[in-house]
């Protein structure tokens, strides 16, 4: 935020010919010595080093400067005018004057996208790393917001004072201060430059930022391969898959169903879990929640049958030890729903179709019954062992589900001679079972879209943070434009509020006074209270 000027010399000379109307807040005056201020409520630190450097090249591209800015006051006023009747509007809203309609959890969906607060935090929303990258988006975009107020009046021909650093109560921030005489001399549209360049850069750096995260795979395809199957970024010890899953992995399947982004991962895995369980009563082979696992199901040889481990069931439950698991035979299930060759009769006879086989030996073995996305979809299955096999499919128990994950190491040495589009079927790759809620094993690896051409250990994170620095920069810049649109005290909304009603009302100098309080505190007031609105639910969701 700039440091305030109350008035344009003409306007000042009004109010004094009517009455001395004090400055709503001190003016800043210039003078030599400069020392940082620390109270009880207020802390700042003041930079002097850039004024001369900032001064010379605002004057030396001063016509490009105010062309630019001069955009910036039909957007900053056109947002001033927009944030304005969104606060009425969600005040009218809490104070359920036009009912509940738009509210969600107690929360106006637009104030929550207008401070940009819930957005903000959902793009950066990995701890501690997110706590970085929000610190990092937040001193850019103050730094620039700071830095097209400091450009602008320069353009003008007004020096700067000082650039502060400062702690509010607990409220970070920043502000130039300009040379008094200067800014007073300055006319009504230029000092409108002034204050609406920070809502304007902001708004250029958010832009520019979403403008980079559009075109980020196009900017890195000579370095990386984006858009085919997702990457192991990084697998905590904690994750299920930690012992299956490393760094640099590729996941080409879930369940055979090809997995192309990392949205596409956490579908199917939610779509998977869904779909066991919507079908554990059309699937039930036994009592007490024993069934066959959604249907999927493996071609064992008969004489693997003869030799398997015996099962023991506790509590009608059946059990096996170590690497055993139970499998039990599957129907086949025609398009109409009809079960082949299975009746009531066979539930009495369950305890004898259940068999403790090797999941190591699943892995080699022909697949049978419904392992293709359509057959999911429209609930049909067919039987695709010879005489001698029997399809067989693991016991669903209750809270877990049986997935295959098919991945793709394209590092390895069996993959150097095609490592940017490595075959599913080369050496290179692997699948693996595993049994758990896949909804929680989806979410506890983080994966990227991004796949380097050269084998850099460090090289597949860039992309992931340039992703996330972006994000946050683009939410963060757009927050501080809105934000400082705002009709309130100490903002830059309050500099280009009192510009437009000293400028552009007929009102005596003491009604605009007035007028400007009352929009000022109504705002102040306002924002206060969806503020704490927004951080409370953000806290209990």
């Amino acid at each position: 935020m700039p440091g305030r000027w109350r008035r344009s010399k003409r306007l000042m000379a009004q109010a004094d010919a009517h009455a001395h109307i004090p400055p709503l807040l001190p003016l800043t005056t210039s003078r030599k010595g400069l020392s940082n201020s620390i109270s009880c409520w207020y802390c700042d630190y003041k930079i002097t080093s850039f004024n001369e450097l900032i001064f010379q090249f605002g004057r030396r591209h001063a016509r490009v400067l105010r062309t630019w800015f001069s955009i910036g006051i039909g957007f900053s006023l056109a947002a001033l005018a927009v944030v304005a009747t969104v606060l009425f509007r969600e005040l009218t809203i809490v104070m359920h004057i036009f009912g509940k309609s738009n509210v969600i959890r107690g929360l106006p969906v637009s104030c929550s996208s207008l401070f940009g607060l819930p957005s903000l935090i959902s793009s950066c929303s990995l701890f501690p790393a997110g706590a970085g990258y929000i610190i990092i988006s937040t001193l850019i975009s103050v730094a620039f917001h700071e830095f097209g107020h400091a450009a602008a009046a320069a353009s003008e021909g007004v020096k700067l004072e000082y650039i502060a650093v400062f702690i509010a109560l607990l409220f970070p921030g920043a502000l130039v201060a300009f040379n008094y005489d200067a800014l007073q001399d300055s006319s009504c549209f230029n000092a409108l430059r002034i204050y609406c360049a920070g809502i304007w850069h902001n708004t250029a750096l958010s832009a520019a930022s979403g403008l980079i995260l559009f075109f980020l795979p196009l900017i890195l395809f000579p370095l990386y391969i984006h858009g085919q199957s997702p990457t192991v970024l990084d697998v905590p010890y904690t994750s299920p898959l930690s012992s299956y899953l490393s760094h640099g992995h590729v996941i080409l399947s879930l369940d055979g169903m090809h997995v192309h982004s990392v949205d596409d991962w956490i579908n199917l895995s939610a779509q998977i879990s869904d779909l066991t369980f919507q079908n554990e009563t059309h699937s039930r082979l036994v009592e007490n929640n024993q069934m066959a696992n959604g249907r999927r199901g493996y071609c064992f040889p008969n004489f693997m049958l003869k030799e398997s481990n015996k099962v023991q069931f506790t509590h009608d439950q059946s059990t096996c030890f170590g690497d055993f698991t139970s499998f039990t035979s599957i129907p086949c299930v025609s398009s109409a729903g009809l079960i082949d060759g299975y009746t009531e009769d066979n539930y009495s006879n369950r305890k004898e179709g259940i068999y403790c086989l090797n999941v190591n030996d699943v892995m080699k073995l022909n697949k049978c019954s419904s392992w293709d996305k359509a057959a999911i979809n429209d609930n049909t299955s067919s039987c695709m062992c010879s005489q001698d096999e029997t399809c067989l499919s693991p016991v669903q128990m209750p809270g877990l589900v049986w997935v295959e994950i098919t991945y793709l190491n394209p590092y390895s040495s069996d993959c150097s001679y095609s490592r940017e589009y490595p075959l599913p079927s080369s050496n290179c790759s692997g699948t693996f079972i595993f049994v758990g809620d896949v909804v929680s094993m989806a979410r506890s690896i983080q994966l990227t879209m991004y796949r380097p051409r050269l084998d850099f250990h460090f090289a597949i994170y860039l992309p992931d943070v340039l992703e996330k620095i972006l994000s946050c920069l683009f939410h963060t810049s757009l927050a501080l434009a809105l934000l400082n649109s705002l009709p309130v005290y100490c903002l830059d909304g309050e500099s280009i509020l009192e510009i437009i009603i000293f400028q552009l009302t007929s009102l005596s100098p003491r009604n605009k006074e007035k007028v400007l309080r009352s929009f000022l505190m109504g705002g102040t007031l306002i924002s206060i209270f969806l503020l704490l609105r927004i951080f409370f639910h953000l806290l209990v969701s």
